[in-house]
């Protein structure tokens, strides 16, 4: 059991373990981030397998388009699990949202492609991405809020932080599977076949999460009057936009920088697939203890000046440390993806608890979950294929650096507006 204390922060009832409550967390969400990682990483090999041939940048444009849509319904799904979570309690929200992934996950895995369904294929994978985008919408929004509002009140910002972990770990996960998959097999398998293997692969860590969150106890939400969408666009429109815009930056840097950058180091700098993943994989593990260790620091500085250096980084040290991995030599590519290892990392380890401890009570999770899915999912969502259209289109290959220095300006102003929340306690959502 988590003590209590006389401050009004929340206290976790129930016998189950803080380790338990930090695992039920996160495992949906490394799920859901493994998911839509592996679907960047391979985002060349579904192109061709599910859209008519044609040039290759048309294929993986199509490709990202249809990993947009998950994105752009991500909003949606934040605004429904964030209501079921306010209304029912975070676990019903954090069951059906891991639900929702595992079935649609292990589908596109085995759904034929274009060569037996024609038209078919691109439709059926673009409304099995739809559902998807809906449960990653619900799901890490409603596990930072159980997770900060189940952390005592001097641990918020490194509990919420393992949110963020479990996002890195999916994504992790993801680059390390395709990684050892690129070496195993052949380029013409992996193109054909072996990129289906990840995805079939998920429903094991989903299984696992479902069995995990079966565990886990909550103290029911009261019966009283929740906050209804409507009333939370009514009365807090200010706030839902200063999420946005804080996330903002988190949305572009992490979906550039650990997502869309290995299809940028084999088109740009012509590093082979397998190297690119290991070169992301590398930064991918750094990206954990980075951001544990940010949220940590949050618990004794604060919130709001952690996330102002990152997105001051973000706007001088972007240009920089793209030109760095602007190279054929896998090192200064590492060095380079290190640095906004440590941008992002604040993001990651500090947002968590930023966003849940300035959401009303009363409708944290909806306020959470919309105002992050709409920078996650919108903006997010759009990154991979905005900057593939970019770098297309100006013939630059650095161009994605001014998409994150425009993300950090976007955030750095919304940022200026966020009060320090770091010791104030915060105010229960559930009942006593």
């Amino acid at each position: 059991m988590f003590p209590g204390d006389a401050s009004g922060d929340i206290i976790t009832t129930g016998t189950y373990s803080r380790t338990r409550v930090i695992v039920a967390g996160l495992i949906g969400n490394t799920l859901e981030w493994y998911d839509f990682s592996i679907y960047g990483y391979f985002a060349s090999s579904i192109g061709a397998a599910f859209f008519p041939r044609s040039d290759h940048t048309a294929q993986i444009l199509a490709a990202f388009g249809i990993f947009a849509v998950g994105y752009v319904m991500r909003p949606l799904g934040g605004t429904v699990m964030g209501y079921i979570g306010d209304r029912f309690g975070r676990k019903t929200a954090l069951t059906i949202s891991i639900g929702a992934m595992v079935i649609p996950t292990f589908l596109v895995g085995i759904l034929p492609g274009y060569a037996t369904l024609g038209l078919a294929a691109p439709v059926i994978l673009t409304l099995l991405r739809a559902l998807q985008g809906i449960s990653v919408g619900g799901e890490f929004a409603t596990s930072m809020v159980f997770l900060v509002e189940q952390a005592p009140a001097n641990r918020r910002g490194l509990i919420g932080a393992t949110a963020g972990s479990g996002a890195s770990l999916g994504t992790l996960l993801g680059s390390g599977i395709g990684a050892l998959l690129s070496d195993l097999l052949p380029p013409e398998a992996m193109a054909d076949w072996g990129w289906r293997i990840p995805f079939l692969l998920g429903l094991l860590i989903g299984g696992t999460g479902v069995l995990v969150r079966r565990q886990i106890h909550e103290t029911p939400p009261t019966l009283g009057q929740r906050t209804t969408l409507p009333q939370v666009l009514r009365r807090h429109p200010l706030l839902l936009l200063r999420f946005a815009g804080m996330a903002c930056f988190f949305a572009v840097g992490f979906y550039l920088m650990f997502l869309f950058v290995v299809s940028w180091l084999q088109s740009v700098d012509g590093i082979p697939p397998a190297r690119a993943l290991e070169i992301n994989t590398g930064a991918m593990t750094a990206l954990i203890p980075a951001g544990l260790f940010m949220g940590w620091l949050s618990d004794r500085i604060g919130r709001k000046r952690l996330l102002a250096a990152s997105m001051i980084l973000g706007l001088v040290g972007s240009l920089p440390l793209l030109w760095l991995m602007h190279h054929p030599d896998p090192l200064p590519v590492l060095i380079g993806e290190l640095g906004f290892v440590l941008i992002v990392g604040v993001m990651s380890g500090v947002i968590p608890a930023a966003l849940a401890e300035a959401a009303p009570a009363d409708a944290r999770c909806t306020t959470v979950a919309l105002g992050h899915n709409l920078a996650m999912g919108v903006i997010g969502g759009l990154t991979p294929l905005a900057a593939e259209w970019l770098m297309h289109r100006t013939a630059n290959d650095l161009s994605p650096a001014y998409m994150l220095m425009a993300a950090a300006a976007i955030s750095l102003f919304a940022t200026f507006f966020q009060r320090e929340t770091y010791r104030d306690p915060l105010a229960a959502a559930v009942a006593a």
